[in-house]
């Protein structure tokens, strides 16, 4: 294993000296510096290490460096080494951006760990930043198709053949597996990508309206048909028509898709004229195709008309190894969008959600990560695992929460008192607060409380 690098920045040689020994003994390489500005000088953006630093030093102090941190990058873990006296300062760094922070006299255990935890995280961040940055094709696979394990690389490979070889295929995957990201990708990487992506759900279609949403409608077809419409086999002329879970469409439809598919051509219900078409067809389903057809309820000449080339993508449990680097993933994502800085989970979290079963696959997750996101996911972590029930860890988490915003309002935000309440050190009731999301001045309804001593 290659040492990961860290950074240490401390005014005092005998404490810079003893960190620098207590992480050499594990799988760490300290770059020691009296001065954050000459710290600085080895920091970049692909630095795949951590920076610990005291808080308090002449010239550039912790602050300071962890502001310049920022700007080389924010995703940079800076743990913050301080005093007691200067507590309150360490956690309004940590949340403007500092990793952690550790209280002075900081026990070789309790660095060992924050710096373990800070690395863990960075090369998550690194390893997420690697596959977006796609190979500067006009469709980056990797950005889609997230994840290190054998299987999603094999079935990366597999999409970029089938793609080029622009045949009608199939995608098996269970509920929320990606089946429209890997259709979306056959399309964007195959020789129809100027043409137009059209998707339609069969399942999720009336077997009256099948008919007229793929062939489209003349006026006055049936009741209600007061003007044409352009069917979805026609808007996809040219380019690629998605049908998800095509085994729901009923076997009259069938025929009739069969037809036009053989024939590339259709005629709108209604109307006379044969249009012709140039579709490429990629079909999704959660069931065997052949087996169905070999039970009677899709047709086999059709199975065979779209079935030329299939995919399969493993549900998310078969691949527990993707699961860190997809909610790191998700969870920056939706702190985009909401405007919200990064919720960083602990590795526990990750842990706890790299064992889950994940029946919803990745739109499960996704779900999960939007309620870390916003700081939500303590109170309903077992409503995102699809109605589930809750484990242990969970409930603790969710009561541990109520507890301390509890005692918080009690107090009206004096931490201290809060802490006294609790009978547990402030240190360990700040990052209790900041591992659940509450904020001191949520619960101060007095403007006139004076700030926590």
């Amino acid at each position: 294993m290659n040492a990961i690098p860290v950074i240490l920045v401390d005014d005092d040689m005998e404490i810079r000296d003893a960190w620098a020994e207590t992480l050499a003994l594990e799988v760490y390489e300290p770059f020691t510096f009296a001065d954050g500005r000459e710290a600085l000088r080895v920091l970049d953006r692909n630095w795949p290490g951590v920076v610990v630093s005291d808080l308090r030093m002449p010239g550039m102090d912790g602050i300071a460096l962890l502001e310049a941190v920022q700007e080389i990058d924010r995703d940079i873990p800076v743990i913050i080494i301080t005093g007691h006296g200067d507590v309150p300062m360490a956690v309004s760094a940590v949340r403007n951006g500092a990793y952690d922070f550790i209280e002075k006299p900081a026990e070789p255990e309790v660095l060992l760990a924050a710096v373990e935890r800070g690395a863990r995280m960075r090369q998550l961040i690194l390893q997420n930043r690697q596959l977006l940055s796609g190979a500067g094709e006009p469709y980056a696979l990797e950005k889609q198709l997230i994840g290190n394990s054998e299987a999603i690389q094999r079935l990366r490979k597999r999409i970029a053949a089938v793609a080029l070889a622009d045949v009608n295929t199939v995608i098996y995957g269970e509920t929320g597996s990606g089946k429209e990201v890997v259709a979306n990708a056959l399309h964007s990487l195959g020789q129809r990508s100027d043409g137009p992506f059209v998707a339609l759900n069969c399942g999720a279609l009336p077997d009256t309206l099948i008919a007229s949403e793929l062939f489209g409608h003349e006026p006055g077809a049936f009741t209600g048909a007061d003007r044409r419409r352009i069917g979805r086999l026609e808007q996809a002329s040219g380019g690629t028509l998605f049908l998800d879970e095509i085994e729901s469409m009923p076997l009259a439809h069938q025929t009739q898709l069969l037809r036009a598919l053989q024939s590339q051509a259709i005629t709108r219900l209604g109307g006379k004229d044969e249009i012709g078409i140039d579709v490429r067809v990629v079909a999704a389903a959660k069931k065997d195709l052949e087996e169905a057809s070999e039970e009677g309820t899709f047709r086999a000449d059709l199975y065979y008309r779209i079935a030329v080339a299939t995919l399969s993508i493993p549900p998310l449990r078969e691949r527990p190894e993707d699961v860190p680097l997809l909610f790191m993933h998700y969870v920056q994502q939706a702190g985009r969008r909401i405007q919200r800085g990064f919720v960083e989970p602990d590795q526990n979290l990750l842990e706890e959600l790299s064992r889950r079963p994940w029946k919803g696959n990745v739109r499960e997750l996704i779900n999960v990560a939007e309620r870390h996101a916003l700081g939500i996911d303590g109170e309903t972590q077992g409503n995102a695992m699809g109605g589930a029930e809750p484990g242990l860890a969970d409930q603790l988490d969710a009561f541990e929460k109520r507890v301390l915003a509890a005692a918080l309002r009690r107090t009206g935000g004096r931490v201290q008192m809060a802490a006294d309440h609790l009978r547990i050190p402030r240190k360990k009731l700040y990052l209790r607060m900041q591992r659940h999301g509450l904020v001191r001045e949520d619960f101060v309804e007095d403007e006139r409380v004076e700030s926590d001593t």
